[in-house]
């Protein structure tokens, strides 16, 4: 083959290459098949924590496990679609959901993926921590006494959490109430929470032992306690007061 030939010849190929990769991506970004739910960003640096939470933590939580939580509920729904449904409707629905395998994926991996989005949301950095609202404050005072004793009692639901799971600060009827959930269940969960732990989260923590152990080891109390520093007070103090609308 002479050199015009070659030319001609990778011209051809070149842009035979491109058409079909083009057609690929064409394919790839229809909305059938886009994936139904995508892992944000974290809305902080992983290091913006620190001290109270390390950065390869945060990294490793955010993605590696709950990447996982992702993948997995996208898994599902690829396999059982269903559509027109948000995350939120996913989640509160679970216990309806009649199919076994769909109700699990649904619980553990939608479930992981709610907590978790929520999770990033209620923290920031401790020098913009925040405080409560004087609302959010005047509710604590009168279901717990204080801000301390509500932060004793939050402590107390996140260190006997027994195995893996999270506590909450939740709003069920107007009035707060403190409760915790195994693995990745959560107070929005008709038909799966007990009925009297059901409510509106506004707080949560993580307490899986990917939240901590690089750091805190089995001290799940010194991270609790170190935790309170890095509570997003402002996304908390606009929680309740969507919960309480």
């Amino acid at each position: 083959m002479d050199t015009y030939d070659r030319r001609a010849f990778l011209k051809v190929s070149t842009t035979t290459a491109v058409a079909a990769l083009a057609g690929r991506v064409v394919a790839a970004d229809t909305p059938a098949a886009r994936p139904a739910f995508t892992l944000a960003p974290l809305p902080y640096k992983p290091a913006a924590l620190e001290p109270h939470i390390d950065a390869v933590t945060m990294a490793l939580h955010h993605d590696k496990h709950h990447a996982a939580y992702v993948a997995k509920l996208n898994e599902a729904l690829a396999a059982k679609p269903m559509p027109g449904k948000s995350l939120d409707e996913l989640v509160a629905g679970a216990g309806s959901v009649t199919d076994t395998a769909l109700q699990a994926a649904l619980r553990n991996q939608g479930g992981g993926h709610w907590n978790h989005t929520f999770f990033w949301d209620v923290m920031a950095p401790a020098k913009s921590s925040g405080t409560p609202s004087d609302d959010l404050l005047a509710a604590i005072n009168a279901e717990f006494g204080s801000l301390e004793k509500c932060k004793t009692a939050f402590g107390e639901a996140a260190i006997k959490r027994f195995g893996s799971g999270w506590a909450w600060l939740i709003v069920k009827d107007g009035k707060l109430k403190i409760t915790s959930t195994a693995n990745q269940d959560n107070p929005l969960m008709t038909g799966i929470v007990a009925a009297p732990d059901l409510g509106t989260p506004i707080l949560g923590i993580d307490v899986w032992e990917h939240a901590y152990y690089l750091k805190y080891q089995n001290r799940r109390p010194e991270y609790v306690a170190a935790w309170w520093n890095v509570v997003n007070w402002s996304a908390v103090n606009g929680r309740f007061g969507k919960a309480r609308a």
